[in-house]
């Protein structure tokens, strides 16, 4: 759209709001703030200063060019609008939305037990390799078809246990397409794998579903749903716990943690360190070397949340502190040791140290490349780096950005 030069930065933000049918608070809810802190922005009673606030307007405005908002025509990154590029994505999309009607009979019957293994194997590549994203998609396009042909030709506890895997697979898909998958298919994957764990009436299965559903309407600015359904998921599953398997408990702690991230993003600290209070008494329980095979939930996990909700409370200083005395060699997967350093680097950011937070999202990268290529909170802060590095290190800055796919080498 034209906008006038002569506009505000706060005049600009009101017009772009409106124009897109959205309410003061929602957009402010979307930046992770309250509508009063829109209203002072767009009335010019404050400045909006800070480039990564810029980002998240940019971002919730489905905007490519942030100068739309600032009006200055510098050399600014692009904007992670969330919606990301992958060229594996096709070939998943195929197997999720033109799933055929009619089941088509196999040569053989489907052995469920050699599925879940193939299927386990997967989400441990998920963890461990720097480069999981791209190397999980290839997979997953027959695990997905493999999965929907045996709960469609099993029966009894051979379907109940292929429903199981179908609710793993697509959890799964969920994880790997993340900010790359259309918000369609986000949506589908979700909704498959917590009906195929309420069809086998599995209480371990609809709660691992209930975490992966929560993760969507969180990342989709739709935090109060996203609690309601890891609560009762959490509620769900508690009658169980006494004398069950360990992975039962390591999911309901998973809940309590998710439960934590999402009160943190909200603002409210109390009930975000209850929750993750209620995790830590999980992790307790278990043994020292516990990990969930997919959500990773263990001691390490637990202690790695805590820096992401000092951070999302940008209680920087108590989020850096807490990363000073976890050891990143404890945590198994690759992937989470990668977000625990963008976590770190967030928190550097946050206190205005552009050297240590340039030097800690290097360290991230070269852990798990993908995981900072295609998450919008690291992207945001390379794109942040960047443009405000300090002089020396805009360089590495921008060789950085160029890694990610932030800058146009051609």
């Amino acid at each position: 759209m034209d906008i006038p030069e002569d506009l505000t930065t706060g005049e600009r933000v009101r017009l772009l709001r409106e124009s897109r049918g959205m309410s003061r608070e929602m957009l402010a809810n979307m930046c992770g703030r309250g509508p009063d802190w829109l209203k002072k922005i767009e009335s010019g009673e404050r400045e909006l200063r800070q480039h990564s606030l810029v980002m998240k307007l940019a971002a919730a405005l489905q905007l490519s060019d942030a100068t739309l908002i600032t009006g200055r025509r510098d050399d600014r990154p692009p904007v992670p609008v969330g919606r990301l590029q992958h060229p594996a994505m096709s070939a998943v999309w195929d197997a999720v939305m033109n799933r055929r009607l009619a089941p088509v009979a196999p040569a053989a019957p489907v052995d469920v037990a050699e599925l879940q293994g193939r299927i386990d194997q997967t989400w441990r590549l998920w963890h461990t390799s720097g480069h999981n994203r791209s190397e999980v998609m290839r997979l997953l396009p027959d695990l997905i078809r493999s999965a929907e042909t045996a709960t469609r030709t099993l029966d009894g506890a051979e379907r109940r246990a292929a429903l199981v895997a179908a609710s793993d697979v697509y959890r799964l898909t969920g994880q790997a397409t993340a900010y790359v998958a259309p918000a369609e298919l986000a949506w589908v994957v979700a909704d498959r794998a917590l009906a195929a764990a309420q069809d086998a009436d599995q209480p371990a299965a609809i709660a691992a579903a209930a975490w992966n559903m929560g993760n969507i309407l969180r990342e989709t600015s739709y935090p109060e749903e996203a609690l309601r359904v890891v609560n009762e998921a959490a509620e769900l599953i508690r009658p169980h716990l006494t004398g069950a398997p360990e992975d039962w408990r390591g999911i309901y702690g998973a809940l309590q943690l998710h439960a934590a991230v999402t009160y943190a993003r909200d603002g409210r600290s109390g009930e975000a360190w209850r929750s993750w209070d209620a995790g830590d008494q999980v992790a307790k329980s278990l043994p020292a070397s516990y990990v969930h095979p997919s959500t990773v939930f263990g001691r390490a996990n637990v202690d790695f949340h805590a820096v992401s909700v000092a951070t999302d409370l940008r209680t920087s200083r108590k989020a850096l502190d807490l990363a000073d005395d976890i050891d990143p060699d404890a945590m198994p997967s690759v992937e989470r040791r990668a977000r625990l350093w963008v976590e770190v680097a967030r928190g550097h950011l946050q206190r205005g140290d552009r050297t240590a937070a340039l030097h800690v999202m290097q360290m991230a990268h070269q852990i798990g490349a993908e995981t900072v290529e295609y998450t919008p909170s690291a992207r945001g802060a390379v794109a942040e780096l960047w443009r405000d590095a300090p002089r020396a290190l805009r360089p590495q800055a921008a060789q950085l950005a160029e890694r990610i796919g932030l800058r146009d080498v051609s």
